[in-house]
This record gives structure tokens, sequence and C-alpha cells, in this order.
């Protein structure tokens, strides 16, 4: 059946006449298809960033061949049953973030030398992605933490360079996703959110008056300064906006925190389970996890076994064969926390009867290539999800690697972002298009 409808040319040439008066109307709703007016929504597009800040032993978990027929190295071989929802990449990394540990904190931001001298990051995926998106959701990213040192440690970074604290009690996530305060809590909470923006108000007035007489250079870097100030005030209205919104329901029983560090996996599970939950109750379409080996001491394993050094010490193994063992169970672990959440991704139904995994982008990396050495090429890097084609080993130079950055091109696109820069960015990896 065809939609009633007339063309837009033969439409705008009718005109309004009178008192001499001749004017050509203006594309309105009326001259549209009536079924083209009601476009279904496009789905949304999710993406969940997970760092540890140890790595992995790369020699179990690089594949020795490439391409789509590649062999499963021995921890994907744990990711078998999802061969085809993930793809595995070598020889990428971020060109002169060199420094060992310092560069954990530059995963998402390909910040340059972050040892030098008055070093400042730069914005992070999961920021930018959420400025060009806008607030879609009541919380425009989360970002979590295990074992995480909040004071030092981030995947999540301002433009200006300041490290966002990452949220590491499940159990305060839980209440800001799903319990909804009462009237007196929400007024509350609105009036925080007014003290705020006329903080603000005031702070523009006193910076306008500060403007005058100051260089060009420095007029510029102050109107950058009052454009976040602006876009800050923005999110407020917007904050306040949901903050009258009624929150999700759900079926799903509100965690308790571990506060045991050497529960590490327990927590790693726990926050994994989180995110599932935010995304499923679109809560927020994009997440970081930073899990911080470096903070965490000696640790469990599973339930027969407990390591017998910090991660930290573990990982300057300085190949010891019983370090090397101890490593090499807990990175098998990792995968098999890995595969668990893709399986809980891919078991998971959308609204339009799909699985919220072809709706979610999964990084899984690391800052580190080897942390024995503190080498920061060659970086161990699998994504999983999203409805991009899988099942394949991209591999690059080993020696002269292909910047990670260009992997983000590809996902801040695939989240419908026009952008062909970001960081150290020199093209996109288009082997992992939309499937």
């Amino acid at each position: 059946m065809n939609a009633p409808h007339i063309s837009h040319t033969h439409q705008r040439r009718r005109f309004l006449r009178g008192i001499g008066v001749t004017l050509c109307l203006p594309i309105l709703e009326c001259m549209t298809p009536v079924f083209a007016r009601a476009a279904a929504p496009k789905p949304p597009k999710r993406m969940l960033l997970i760092s540890n800040n140890l790595g992995v032993l790369p020699q179990h978990f690089f594949p020795k061949n490439t391409g789509v027929g590649y062999t499963l190295s021995p921890y994907l071989k744990e990711l078998a049953a999802f061969r085809q929802d993930f793809s595995v990449f070598s020889g990428l990394s971020h060109p002169a973030v060199t420094g060992g540990h310092s560069t954990e904190n530059c995963f998402l931001t390909a910040a340059r030398d972050p040892t030098r001298s008055g070093f400042r990051n730069s914005i992070s995926l999961d920021q930018f992605a959420a400025e060009a998106l806008g607030q879609q959701t009541r919380f425009p990213t989360l970002n979590l933490g295990v074992n995480i040192d909040k004071a030092n440690r981030s995947l999540s970074w301002t433009r200006d360079g300041v490290l966002l604290p990452a949220e590491d009690s499940p159990a305060a996530l839980f209440r800001k996703m799903f319990l909804q305060g009462d009237a007196k809590q929400t007024a509350l909470a609105l009036k925080r959110l007014q003290e705020r923006g006329s903080v603000l108000d005031v702070l523009g007035e006193e910076m306008r008056g500060f403007q005058r007489g100051l260089s060009t250079s420095d007029r510029s870097r102050l109107d950058q300064y009052l454009t976040s100030v602006r876009e800050l005030e923005e999110r407020l209205v917007i904050s306040g906006e949901w903050e009258q919104k009624p929150k999700p329901n759900t079926k799903a029983a509100p965690p308790q925190d571990i506060a045991d560090k050497a529960k590490f996996f327990p927590k790693i599970q726990l926050m994994l389970d989180m995110a599932r939950l935010a995304f499923e109750s679109d809560s927020t379409r994009i997440i970081t996890l930073m899990v911080d080996g470096f903070a965490t001491p000696v640790f469990e394993i599973d339930d027969q076994h407990r390591t017998r050094d910090g991660y930290h010490n573990l990982s300057h193994h300085g190949q010891s064969k019983e370090k090397l063992a101890e490593l090499e169970k807990v990175d098998l672990q990792q995968m098999r926390h890995l595969r668990d959440l893709i399986a809980s991704l891919a078991a998971t139904p959308t609204a339009d009867s799909k699985r919220l995994l072809d709706q979610t982008m999964v990084l899984y990396g690391s800052n580190l290539g080897d942390a024995n050495v503190h080498n920061c090429t060659n970086l161990p890097i699998l994504l999983a999800g999203g409805g991009l084609k899988h099942g394949q080993h991209l591999a690059f130079g080993t020696v002269q690697n292909k910047p990670l950055c260009n992997l983000f091109i590809s996902m801040l696109q695939h989240m419908g972002i026009e952008t062909v820069e970001f960081g150290s960015s020199t093209s996109t990896i288009s082997e992992i298009g939309s499937a």
C-alpha cells in the first residue's frame, strides 16, 4: 500500500496569496509520506571498556597464525563457544606511551609521554563518545573499578585531563541505578544541582569581567574554559530532568560489597554483573572498568588456589616457573569471566528480540604488553560483540605497531559518531565493519 502523499516539489509550488504577497510554503510534516513520519528508532549501541593494568602472559594470549581460520591460543580456547563473536588483535599500541605502570591511565586516552615533567592527560574514549552522543540515558557513562586506587588511577578522564574517580562499590551503584528516593530526597538532589548551577553563573560573570585586557592566546584559552562551563551547565539541567523521572525496575537482588581485596575474582564478577544490569536497564550505554592488579595483594585464584605473592610482584615473574604457573591460572580465570560476560550478554534479549551482545561492544585489553619487563607495545586486545565482523585474528606489525586508536576510531564510528580523529589515530580498522 502506498503512503498518501504528494511530491515535495509539487507541494512547494502551492502558494499563499494575499494583499499582493506571494509566499512559498516550506516543507511541512504533512508533505512527507505518512509511514515515513513514524520511522522506527535505531537500536541503541553500547560499549564496555575493560583494562587489567598488569595485562596477561603474551605467549599464551596471542594466536600463532592469523586470519579467519586462526588457531585459538591456550587462553582464547576458554572463549571457544563464542569464537564468531569476537576478534583478537596483535601489533597494536599507543605511540610514545611508555613508562611502564605510568601508562595505566593512558589506555583510553593515548596521551604521550606520561612520565615527562608536567604531563597532563587527555580525554578518554568513553568521555569523548559521551560528549559526541549527548546524554541519552540517566548516566552518560559509568566508570567502575576493582581493587582500584581511586585517587591515582582511572580509565576515565575529562577533556582537560582530570581524573574521574571510579565507583568501586556495587551496592552504591545499584542504589544509583534502581532505588528511587522519596519526594524529600528528590527535592534535596534538585536543590544541590541548582546550587551548583548558581555557582557556575557567578563564575561565568567573573570570568567575563576578567577577560578584558587579556592577550589573544589567553582569551582563546579562557573561551575554551567558558565553553566547558556552559557544557557543564547544560549537563546540570539534564541531570535535573532525569532526577525527576522514575528509575527502572529490576528483579536482581541488591548486591553486597566485598571488602576483602583477596576476593579478587568474585569482585570482578560482581562488577561485570552490574555492568550487564546497567546495559539491560538502559541506565547507561558506555561503561569503563579498570581492574587494578597493581593494588591487589595476595589473592584467591579459585577455591583451591591462592597466590603466594601480590599481583604486582607476581607479574614481575623473572621467568620463575612457579610464578608463571600461578599467572597462567590467574589469566585463565580472567578469560573465564570474560566468557561468562559474553554468554550473559548473548543470553539477554533486547526489545527487538535480538541479543544484547549484538548491541554491545566489549573491549578487553591492557596498557602493558608484557608486565614482566614493563613493555608497552603489542598490547593484548580483544573486541567482542557489537554486531561487527568477528571470528578473526587481525595481526599488524609486532615491531612497527599500528595505533590502538585506529581501533578506537572504528568503534566510535560504529557508535554513530562522525569522527576521523582520536588520540594518535591514523586511519580505521576496516576489517571489523558491521556484519
